[in-house]
């Protein structure tokens, strides 16, 4: 008898935490920079994949559907956490990462050896290597905490722009401002430590 290719495939979650923990793990700690939060973070994505089980439709894979119910748990720690995180702590980090690279009249201050420069081909192909991926994550590890998550949820999660400004209620151009800022603190410690 033929397969129902409507038929949802059958899930175990005994098998979980064997086949998915380490990836998930990595993408939540990746996120949040913290052992026990991205911990946490897997528990309550496994106990609410239980909890909606129902609701797999089976067109993903169950990775992929663990990882989007993950993804959200993190939305939804940054969204409480950004409620009370005061845009202090993201003024002073821009402050003393960009101090001396502008002149007063905000052009670049070519006096300064560490404004960024172009990378030459040979800087770009050494970036498909592990270690230029290790020291990524070591650069974006020093960002603050909400100029990570604005970088991570836009440029690695893909996630729209109006969608990260509605649940981390800040203006879009005080999103374009951060991923901005972000980039030049990634680049500029690229810069120093990799390249």
């Amino acid at each position: 008898m033929p397969e129902d290719p409507s038929a949802k495939p059958e899930l175990d979650p005994s098998t979980w935490v064997d086949e998915y923990g380490d990836a998930l793990y990595k993408f939540a700690y990746f996120r949040v920079n913290n052992a026990a939060l991205a911990e946490d973070l897997v528990q309550e994505t496994f106990l609410a994949a239980i909890k909606g089980m129902e609701r797999f439709s089976g067109k993903a894979s169950v990775k992929t559907w663990l990882t989007g119910i993950l993804k959200n748990k993190v939305i939804d720690y940054y969204r409480k956490k950004n409620r009370t995180q005061s845009m202090q702590e993201t003024a002073n980090f821009f402050e003393r990462e960009e101090a001396d690279l502008f002149s007063e009249d905000g052009s670049w201050n070519y006096d300064n050896p560490n404004i960024p420069k172009d990378w030459n081909p040979a800087q770009v192909e050494k970036m498909d290597r592990k270690e230029f991926m290790q020291q990524f994550y070591a650069c974006a590890d020093k960002l603050p905490d909400k100029i990570r998550t604005v970088f991570i949820m836009r440029e690695i999660d893909g996630i729209k722009s109006d969608q990260i400004c509605e649940e981390l209620d800040i203006t879009p151009q005080n999103l374009w401002t951060i991923l901005h800022r972000a980039r030049m603190a990634l680049r500029q410690c690229l810069e120093k430590n990799f390249f």
